[in-house]
């Protein structure tokens, strides 16, 4: 039997709540980068095991460093002069059974293609490429030895899910989805992946702050900048009033958002290159800020500082036995079922905790928190028991759609 707990929590649900605050690291933004990569070559990885094993062997590529280089900025475009390096760190098997795989070839080839693929502006060639990958420990590497369906988790953790999104949540989500869109990208190439979107609600009114670069090879001058820029704000405030016609008209919540917008703050008119946001690459990691796996956006996509959430990183982690990359994703799978399948209930917050060695289809304890919807007191714990012991039956259909990248983590 597993050790399932329902309670009903007497809260009350994010939206209500008079101030909420989320924040969401876009595309190219370095944290970004570097969950993406790595978990990118988990994936590769994983596909690679089990080509040649039939079952996906012990790693964690989850100790990624984007370190910033340096480039020289000029209206018109401007020149790399010192390139960034990505460094891969933690663990891998490199061999099984007298078969060698490479890692350190898979490893760079999977981050040269992800760039390719997402950053217009970066040359993949250019960089340095550190593998600093090493192999297991003994005893973390038995897990996978051991035999069973259903491996034992590699350490003791605990993870936290909840659903539905509050409005602010999803407005913060999609702006940046919205704003790194192809569609977006080719209206307005100026526009540069990394884009940082914080929204802070004040009753029902929702401010974005936003930071995007533009493209220094778009722009002309100062003049032209600021003009661009103009531009670019009509369009996400016209994003914006979309979203909270369309969030009015069909959600549940029916809520009067007012939204506004600010873009760039820092901006200074008149300091000419000194005073405006361009970038050469499209990513503040050609020369301001460097990234690290585990600093962004957490498992649902946003930063959401009103939410209790898990503190490890998830991207990179193996998807069979490595709980803050099983347990992080799966508590928030479990908790949007529940919000579905259950009637009545208004929020859910799902906990898990593992207990090292033990399979993880069986957490020591696993938890549901349920807000009801103001006039709902219905007893609607076996139901939403039924919902969590359903998908920890189903936990190895889950990994697998982990391995194979079906899953986002960030």
């Amino acid at each position: 039997m597993r050790n399932i707990v329902i309670e009903e929590l007497k809260a009350s649900e994010v939206y209500r709540q008079r101030v909420e605050v989320v924040e969401r690291k876009g595309l190219g933004h370095p944290d970004y980068i570097c969950d993406s990569i790595m978990e990118q070559v988990s994936v590769r990885l994983s596909a690679e095991y089990l080509k040649n094993f039939g079952a996906i062997l012990h790693h964690n590529i989850d100790k990624g460093l984007l370190v910033a280089g340096e480039v020289e900025g000029k209206f018109g475009g401007g020149k790399v002069i010192s390139p960034m390096r990505l460094i891969f760190g933690d663990r891998a098997t490199f061999e099984a059974g007298g078969v060698e795989i490479d890692v350190p070839g898979i490893a760079v080839d999977t981050a040269k293609q992800w760039l390719s693929g997402n950053l217009r502006f970066v040359d993949p060639e250019s960089l340095f490429y550190q593998v600093e990958l090493k192999k297991g420990s003994a005893e973390l590497t038995d897990i996978f030895s051991r035999g069973g369906e259903i491996l034992g988790a590699n350490d003791t953790s605990a993870a936290v899910g909840y659903a539905p999104l509050s409005p602010t949540e999803r407005l913060v989500l999609e702006c940046e989805r919205h704003l790194n869109s192809g569609k977006f990208k080719k209206e307005h190439p100026e526009s540069g992946e990394d884009i940082k979107v914080m929204g802070l609600r004040h009753d029902r009114e929702i401010h974005l702050t936003v930071a995007m670069p533009l493209m220094d090879r778009f722009v002309e001058s100062e003049t032209d900048y600021f003009k661009k820029k103009e531009d670019l704000h009509g369009r996400i405030e016209e994003f914006t009033a979309g979203f909270a016609e369309k969030e009015e008209a069909e959600s549940e919540t029916s809520i009067d958002l007012k939204p506004s917008v600010s873009l760039n703050t820092l901006d200074a008119p008149g300091r000419s290159l000194e005073g405006v946001y361009t970038t050469v690459t499209g990513t503040s990691a050609e020369d301001a800020d460097c990234g690290q796996v585990g600093r962004g956006n957490r498992v649902n996509g946003i930063i959401p500082l009103n939410r209790p959430v898990s503190s490890e990183a998830a991207a990179g982690k193996n998807p069979v036995s490595h709980i803050g990359k099983i347990y992080n994703l799966l508590s928030h799978r479990i908790a949007d079922r529940i919000y579905r399948q259950v009637p009545d209930i208004a929020e859910v917050y799902v906990w898990l905790l593992s207990e090292i060695g033990t399979p993880i289809d069986k957490p020591q304890i696993a938890t549901a928190q349920l807000i009801m919807k103001k006039g709902f007191a219905g007893d609607v714990e076996e139901e939403a028991a039924e919902v969590i012991e359903k998908e920890l039956e189903n936990i190895q259909a889950f990994c697998t759609e982990l391995a194979a990248g079906k899953i986002p983590i960030c």
